[in-house]
C-alpha cells in the first residue's frame, strides 16, 4: 500500500469522519462545569435550538406578559438541556483518526516550521535531485536531532530509490523522504507502541524511570487517566522518596484523576513502598500499578543499586514484573536525551520511551534519533499539558506532522489528477 494511501485511510480517515470531526470542532473546546455559565456567556452555537426558545418565548409573551419571568426560567433550562446533551455526547464521544493526526501535526508545529521551512527552501533552490541537493539535506536533518546514523541510512535509501526510479526533479521528494523514514522507524517490527498487559485479574505492574525534571510525574497522571479511560482499575506507588515535593505532587495526579496512592513519609525506602503499593493493588484487586521511581544521575551507583532492590522487591512478589519499564525523556533537551537514554539503558531494562514536551521543542527528529540508535520504541508522546496529549506513538502519524503541509499539497495534486 502506497504512504498516501496509507495517510487517507489510517490518518486522516474517512471524509464523513473528517466533516464530523470539524464540525465538532466548530464548538468551544473549553466547556465549563456549569452549564448555567455556558448558556449565559453563548459558548456553544445552536442557532435552532435558540430559534425553537425564541418562538415560544414570543408566543407566550403575546398571551401573558405578566409570565415573563417564568418563561426566562424556562428558557435558561431548555439551553441547560442542550448543553448538558453537547457535553455528554462529545465526552462519549471517541478520538477519531483525523483528531488524533491532528494532535501530532499541532503538536510538532515547532519542529515543522523550523524543519520543513529549510526543506520547502531547499526544494525550491534545487529543481534536480543530485549530490548537492543530498548534501544540504543532511545537514537540515541532523539540525532537527535526527541522529547522525539515521540520516546515514536515510540518505543511502532515498539515493537508491532515486536511482532506481530515474528520479530527476524533487517534486514528490517530501513523500518519499517520508515513506523512507517511516521504514526505518518501523524496521520490520510490529505493536510497538503496545503496552504489555496481563490478562484480566492479573496485576501489570509499570515500573516509570527518568531524571528530575522531565515530566515524569506529570506523565504517570496522564497515562493512568488513559488506562482508567480504558476502563481499568489504577494505583500508583509514590516511589520518588527523596525529591522535595514529589510525594504530593503524585497524590495530586491521583486525586485529579481519581487513583488510590500508595506512599510513605519523604525519605524511605523506595522499596519498602513498592512492597505495600504491590500488596495493597492485589488486595483491591487492581489492574495496574504504576510505580514513580527517583531519577537521580549524579550518582549513578546509587541510582542503579536502588532500581535493583526495586525491581528484586517487585519481580519476587509479581513473577514476571515489571511488565513494562518505561523512560520518560524530555524531547526539549534533544541530544542529550538520547545520553540519557543511554545511561538508563545500562542501569535497568529499558522496555519503551515516553518522550515528554514535543510540542515544545523544534528538535523533534530525536524520536528517530533514539530508536535507531537504541533500538527501544517510543511508546508514547507528550503533544501538550491537556490530559489527552499524552498519546501512543504512531510513526505514520509523527512523519505526517513533520511534512504535514507539503504532503497534503502533494495528495491533492494526485487526487485532482
Amino acid at each position: 500500500m502506497s504512504f498516501f494511501k496509507r495517510l487517507k485511510e489510517k490518518l486522516i480517515g474517512s471524509s464523513e469522519e473528517k466533516e464530523s470531526v470539524e464540525q465538532l470542532d466548530q464548538t468551544p473546546k473549553d466547556i465549563d462545569s456549569s452549564p448555567l455559565q455556558l448558556a449565559e456567556k453563548e459558548e456553544l452555537d445552536t442557532p435552532v435550538e435558540e430559534q425553537k426558545v425564541e418562538a415560544v418565548v414570543q408566543a407566550e409573551l403575546s398571551e401573558q406578559q405578566e409570565e415573563s419571568s417564568k418563561l426566562e426560567v424556562v428558557e435558561v433550562a431548555q439551553n441547560e438541556n442542550v448543553v448538558n446533551e453537547v457535553v455528554v455526547e462529545q465526552e462519549e464521544k471517541q478520538p477519531s483518526a483525523w483528531s488524533i493526526t491532528q494532535k501530532f501535526k499541532a503538536g510538532l508545529e515547532k519542529t515543522r516550521h523550523s524543519f520543513t521551512s529549510k526543506v520547502n527552501d531547499l526544494v525550491a533552490r534545487y529543481r534536480k535531485v543530485d549530490e548537492d541537493f543530498f548534501e544540504e539535506l543532511e545537514d537540515v536533518l541532523l539540525q532537527a536531532d535526527v541522529g547522525f546514523e539515521t540520516v546515514m541510512e536515510l540518505m543511502d535509501k532515498l539515493r537508491f530509490e532515486v536511482q532506481r526510479k530515474n528520479i530527476k526533479d524533487t517534486n514528490g521528494i517530501q513523500t518519499l523522504i517520508s515513506e523512507k523514514l517511516v521504514e526505518i522507524y518501523e524496521s520490520g517490527d510490529e505493536n510497538l507502541t503496545e503496552l504489555t498487559m496481563q490478562p484480566k485479574g492479573e496485576l501489570t505492574v509499570i515500573l516509570f524511570v527518568g531524571v528530575n525534571g522531565v515530566g515524569k510525574t506529570t506523565t504517570i497522571g496522564k497515562l493512568a487517566h488513559r488506562l482508567k479511560s480504558e476502563g481499568k482499575t489504577v494505583m500508583l506507588a509514590a516511589g520518588d522518596t527523596f525529591r522535595a515535593g514529589a510525594i504530593d505532587q503524585l497524590q495530586v495526579w491521583g486525586e485529579r484523576v481519581g487513583c488510590e496512592v500508595i506512599a510513605q513519609s519523604e525519605g524511605s525506602d523506595p522499596a519498602a513502598v513498592m512492597y505495600d503499593a504491590i500488596h495493597a493493588a492485589k488486595t483491591r484487586n487492581a489492574d495496574v500499578l504504576i510505580c514513580d521511581t527517583a531519577g537521580r544521575l549524579q550518582n549513578k551507583v546509587n541510582l542503579m543499586n536502588e532500581l535493583e532492590k526495586v525491581h528484586r522487591v517487585i519481580s519476587r512478589e509479581v513473577p514476571d514484573a515489571p511488565h513494562e519499564v518505561l523512560l520518560a525523556l524530555d524531547a526539549t533537551t534533544g541530544q542529550n536525551a538520547l545520553v540519557q537514554a543511554q545511561t538508563f539503558k545500562e542501569v535497568t531494562n529499558v522496555t519503551g520511551i515516553v518522550l515528554t514536551k514535543l510540542d515544545g521543542t523544534a528538535k523533534g527528529g530525536i524520536v528517530l534519533a533514539i530508536r535507531n540508535k537504541l533500538h527501544i520504541p517510543v511508546k508514547f508522546v507528550g503533544l501538550g499539558e491537556k490530559m489527552d496529549d499524552l498519546q501512543p506513538f504512531d510513526a505514520e502519524r509523527y512523519v505526517y506532522g513533520l511534512f504535514a503541509e507539503g504532503l497534503e499539497k502533494e495528495l491533492n495534486e494526485i487526487e485532482n489528477d
